[in-house]
């Protein structure tokens, strides 16, 4: 990859990494547009530098993990289900779904519609909290973190997102959009770091120097694009809710779908 190519999809992962779009098919899409050949290397740069989007939540939100072990004990139990999965289907991502645009395709539809459908329902019945609630990220309990990270699990099969699979359970069981938007930024952390150090275990050994420089290059401009992209969101979902997410996500997989495939 030329500093070109990794800068766009560095950009691509900050932005959507926390977004319910699924950043991991975002960046097999961008790959597949910059005509990057799919690669074990590529599907390694796609994990690892999420790292630096996961940096961003740490600067953030510093104060806040290291002031709260309730919070750090939640995100744990959340964690456990998601790293169970993750590691039993390791392989079968790495080597076969990672390079699936057509599981992408299909993943961004039938989660864009699931998102427009629950938030239609949930706030038609006023089951989702408005941008003038008080609720705080510590009124997720334990047995919710599990549900949460379950339904992460499911962001193991590209274009599913994992924002989008812990969002979309939020709503379900009726956090507002601010706890559950930063409880899925919380469950990044050690769930990206699970991911990106056992895939650099596993693979790592046979990079070259070059290909270290160039996912430090990404780590980077990830970093700095995310960081970003968090400020931001935050501020939104205190007065939109994720229908265009889910609009987006459809019209996203039809692009893929009529147009790549």
């Amino acid at each position: 990859m030329n500093i070109l190519q990794i800068i766009i999809l560095s950009l691509v992962e900050g932005l959507t990494e926390f977004l319910p779009i699924s950043s991991t098919g975002h960046m097999m899409v961008t790959a597949s547009l910059l005509n990057i050949t799919p690669s074990a290397f590529l599907s390694s740069f796609e994990i690892f530098i999420q790292l630096g989007a996961v940096l961003a939540v740490v600067v953030i939100y510093f104060n806040k993990l290291l002031g709260d072990f309730n919070l750090l004990l939640k995100v744990g139990a959340a964690f456990v289900p998601t790293a169970i999965i993750g590691f039993v289907f390791y392989p079968l991502v790495k080597n076969v779904l990672l390079e699936s645009l057509a599981t992408v395709a299909v993943s961004l539809f039938v989660g864009g519609v699931v998102l427009i459908l629950f938030e239609w329902y949930l706030v038609k019945q006023k089951v989702v909290h408005n941008d003038n609630d008080t609720e705080v990220i510590k009124d997720v309990n334990f047995k919710e973190s599990v549900i949460i990270g379950f339904c992460q699990s499911l962001a193991m099969i590209p274009g599913v997102s994992r924002a989008g699979a812990t969002i979309a359970a939020g709503l379900g069981l009726g956090l507002s959009r601010q706890t559950i938007v930063e409880f899925s930024f919380f469950l990044a952390i050690p769930t990206i770091l699970a991911a990106a150090g056992y895939d650099l275990f596993k693979t790592g050994a046979d990079f070259s120097l070059n290909e270290f420089k160039i996912l430090a290059l990404g780590f980077i401009f990830s970093f700095i694009f995310a960081y970003i992209t968090v400020k931001w969101l935050i501020k939104f979902v205190s007065t939109h809710n994720f229908v265009w997410f889910g609009v987006y996500r459809v019209v996203l997989a039809c692009f893929i779908w009529f147009g790549l495939l």
